[in-house]
């Protein structure tokens, strides 16, 4: 084996041109798939980095983001957030689990900066845990010490543990941090300590990754009168425990609940009419939690699937080009393997030095593959997560791991063997009288077919790239050109987050209104607009309806409706056009009756085909429907970044300068205080003027220096950010199918001038006997199309399959779509038609007489 190995290296050191073809090759096709398995082992494949993560166990089964009311989850009953009062009850009736933890399911926004600092707070991201996290994971601190129960309690000094990224990145590994008093929304929080490196916490998602974890019971502090913690319904927390040994995981689940039903039914008469109806259909699920909340799995799966047979694609058509360009170069060397053969070398000996050759390509190139790869990964999360801003942190590293690394060996050695078998066996079984004649002789019949059939799935394979590119292009361009029902054109969304700071509800109306003021003294800003949450912003509030004059709802129906609050102007500022009615506006004070805007889709889903104009309706409960007056009808406008095949949802919009006061529940009444708090302005600003961001920083700051400005953003970017999955995969499947066409159209040029160098004294003697060039030319072109019409019966039907295997992944775009289909086949046969010129050329220019000559 080393003899041949040794001599494997000195033939490729012979053919530096053919040996830097197909490493090159190889590297773009093993380097596509290492990227896309990178991305697969750490989002899909990885445990969390804690202390024997298959201990873990996780209570709820759903990704559900990031409060969910009431006694009843979702439409099929199946309970994956919990509220803290339910967490505390799990923890204290269920001794199977050794330590049960709970952590927020969404984030909590921090305005964090040193005690006594006058300078602006910078924005972070917390997360709220109870004092066992750290113990249920197995982590020890890297400097201070980590949470405890004792820090998780009503009357704690306020804590928080920082991450070591942070502690990094941001504090330069200052050790005075630890210990260090700091306010978080102006309230005095100790950092007790910080987590080793690559902790990240127990869920891994793309967007909000936690800076501080802090005390569940600090919400109180965080909270003030709308803390979740007071509501037994205020469903927030994931919950993630450490099993005991011997414990059976179906008996625990069972166990489980049992004690949620014990627990709910403990809450009837807290209960609304439609729950009371449902609770005792509620369940949830135990399954295992090594992943911790895998909330990046449950958004990328299937994307990243789709990329990796993509990825697989590209490498089988890379396969076949190598093992035409390896057959092709052991014909012309079948001289001398037929002498071996005639002097009695075995075969087997032969198809052993050839693999070794293949194998040692392939290695070569899977090395190569592997900065490929990293460089391939970056794009992906770029593509993924940097639209999303530069701030945003994500835990996955481009950088190959062992298993990584594992795998690109694997597929190397694979890969070597695929391309490597065939033509090694073809090449072997040479006719040694046949193959001593003379070289230029046309080959086999089964050699020449080998060669073409590869070409053929080459080509088919290359159509299904290239049309599921076109139908992934084509639906993410439907995707960001759809009717959103407001316009985009010259709007912007600045961020805030007004609850940073120690503002009331009842003074953010004249907040607001100063920052209009200052807004709009800005060059070429028309209006401004304070919303609670913006359109395609990511946000949701909803409530369930009930309307004046009807009967309690049967549970089962939806009544659902999203909502958000705005300042008078709101419609005009964004573009949204009025079909009924008016709009919130200046009149609508705090004195007068409290009125909506409904849209199209509340309007036919409640009053059918009566007018909703003077109609009245309230939230979630009968004793409210009056609460508010409809005096409008918008359009239908597209506010949540999901669903887009669905119709848009009903939907209200109420005054930030109107409070209820009716509420005689205090859940409602936290509920309508916190909703003053608006986090977007929409500032109207056509012309694109100069230094947006810094002029409305500025304006903002002159109103409040302490209020914090997350982004100023153009609405364009704001919609290719909701795409920003959409666009990864439409980027990358084009790049592959552009790889794959430039692999084919190679593999078809190398078979074609092949077939030319073989054929010379055949198109020399039809040139002496009186054939054109033209006639040569078509000749070969017709060898050439043959191969590629075929390729094209056989990729247009896998392509439509194809295209039906990733419907969920188009949107306004057939799986079938004839002009994708069309567009495919047109761009092949054009790279074809190319790569067969040269050959084409080189027959046309064949000399009769030079070709009789050498015959």
């Amino acid at each position: 084996m080393l003899a041949d190995l040794r001599d494997a290296m000195r033939q490729l050191r012979k053919a530096p041109g053919f040996t830097a073809t197909v490493v090159i090759t190889l590297a773009l096709g093993i380097g596509a798939t290492t990227a896309i398995f990178t991305l697969v082992h750490q989002v899909m494949l990885k445990s969390l980095p804690v202390t024997k993560p298959d201990e873990l166990w996780r209570i709820g089964d759903k990704i559900r983001c990031c409060n969910w009311g009431g006694y009843t989850q979702g439409d099929d009953g199946n309970f994956s957030l919990f509220s803290w009062e339910a967490y505390k009850h799990f923890r204290e009736h269920t001794p199977e689990f050794a330590d049960l933890a709970a952590l927020q399911a969404g984030n909590s926004p921090l305005g964090v900066r040193r005690a006594g600092s006058q300078a602006q707070a910078d924005t972070y991201n917390g997360q709220e845990i109870s004092g066992n996290f750290f113990r249920t994971l197995g982590i020890q601190p890297w400097a201070g010490r980590l949470m405890t129960d004792a820090d998780d309690q009503f009357g704690a000094l306020p804590v928080a543990v920082m991450s070591y990224r942070t502690w990094q990145t941001k504090f330069a590994s200052d050790p005075s941090v630890v210990g260090g008093s700091f306010q978080f929304n102006g309230h005095p929080f100790t950092v007790i300590g910080v987590t080793p490196p690559g902790f990240y916490g127990a869920k891994l998602a793309g967007w909000g990754m936690p800076d501080f974890w802090i005390p569940i019971t600090a919400e109180q502090v965080l909270g003030g009168d709308v803390s979740r913690l007071k509501r037994a319904n205020g469903n927030y927390l994931d919950i993630l425990g450490r099993v005991r040994p011997g414990t059976n995981p179906q008996a625990l689940e069972a166990k489980l609940r049992v004690e949620f039903h014990d627990w709910l039914a403990s809450h009837v008469s807290d209960m609304e009419p439609g729950e009371k109806q449902l609770w005792q259909k509620q369940t949830l699920h135990l399954i295992p939690g090594g992943a911790g909340v895998a909330v990046m799995r449950d958004e990328y799966e299937s994307s990243l699937k789709l990329l990796l047979i993509a990825a697989g694609c590209v490498l089988l058509v890379a396969c076949g080009n190598l093992a035409n360009l390896m057959l092709a170069r052991g014909l012309k060397e079948r001289a001398q393997i037929s002498i071996r053969v005639a002097m009695g070398a075995s075969r087997i000996l032969l198809v052993r030095k050839a693999l070794v050759e293949s194998v040692l390509l392939a290695i070569i190139g899977g090395a190569l593959g592997i900065a490929v790869a990293n460089a391939g990964t970056r794009l992906i999360l770029y593509l993924a997560f940097e639209v999303g801003g530069g701030h945003n942190y994500v835990p996955v590293s481009s950088s190959p791991s062992w298993p990584v690394l594992l795998f690109t060996l694997g597929i190397s050695i694979v890969t070597g063997i695929l391309f490597g078998t065939a033509p090694a066996w073809i090449t072997s079984h040479a006719d040694p009288v046949e193959a001593l004649r003379g070289a230029n002789r046309s080959v086999g019949g089964g050699r020449s077919w080998a060669q073409k059939s590869l070409v053929i799935a080459q080509v088919g394979m290359s159509v299904v790239l290239l049309s599921a590119a076109a139908l992934l292009a084509e639906s993410l361009r439907n995707l960001e050109h759809q009717d959103f029902g407001f316009e985009t054109q010259g709007r912007y969304i600045a961020s805030i987050n007004p609850t940073l700071g120690n503002y009331k509800p009842e003074q953010m109306e004249l907040m607001y209104r100063k920052i209009d003021d200052s807004l709009k003294q800005i060059p070429g800003v028309r209006m401004a607009a304070p919303v609670l949450y913006a359109p395609m912003s990511g946000d949701s509030w909803n409530e369930g309806i009930r309307i004046q004059g009807r009967p309690e709802p049967n549970p089962k129906e939806d009544t659902s409706a999203g909502w958000a609050r705005v300042m008078p102007g709101f419609f005009d500022t964004i573009g949204a056009k009025m079909v009924l009615g008016r709009p919130i506006t200046e009149d609508d004070t705090a004195s007068t009756l409290n009125v909506a805007v409904v849209n199209e889709s509340f309007a036919k889903h409640f009053f059918k085909d009566q007018s909703p104009i003077g109609k009245h309706f309230g939230l979630d409960r009968i004793k409210y429907a009056s609460t508010y007056e409809i005096v409008g009808v918008v359009r239908d406008i597209r506010y949540m970044t999901w669903d887009f095949k669905e119709p848009v949802g009903p939907m209200f919009w109420v005054s930030e300068t109107q409070t209820v006061t009716s509420y005689d529940d205090p859940i409602f009444l936290d509920g309508e205080k916190h909703s003053h708090f608006l986090y977007n302005i929409v500032i109207w600003a056509p012309g694109a003027p100069r230094g947006m961001e810094q002029q409305v920083r500025k304006a903002i700051a002159s109103v409040d220096p302490t209020l914090v400005v997350n982004d100023v953003t153009p609405y364009s970017e704001v919609i290719s950010g909701d795409f920003q999955q959409q666009n990864m995969i439409a980027t990358l499947t084009t790049l592959f199918g552009a790889l794959g066409l430039t692999l084919a159209a190679v593999g078809l040029y190398g078979v074609m001038a092949y077939a030319v160098e073989q054929r010379t004294n055949e198109i020399g003697l039809r040139m002496a006997l009186g054939a054109d060039r033209g006639n040569v030319i078509r000749m070969v072109l017709r060898g050439a199309f043959w191969q590629v019409g075929i390729g094209l019966g056989v990729g247009i039907p896998l392509a439509v399959l194809a295209g039906k295997l990733m419907k969920d992944q188009l949107f306004g775009v057939q799986p079938w779509d004839p002009a994708m289909l069309a567009a495919s086949t047109v761009l092949l046969a054009l790279a074809a038609l190319v790569a067969t010129v040269v050959p084409a050329r080189r027959a046309a220019g064949v000399e009769p007489m030079v070709a009789l000559r050498n015959a």
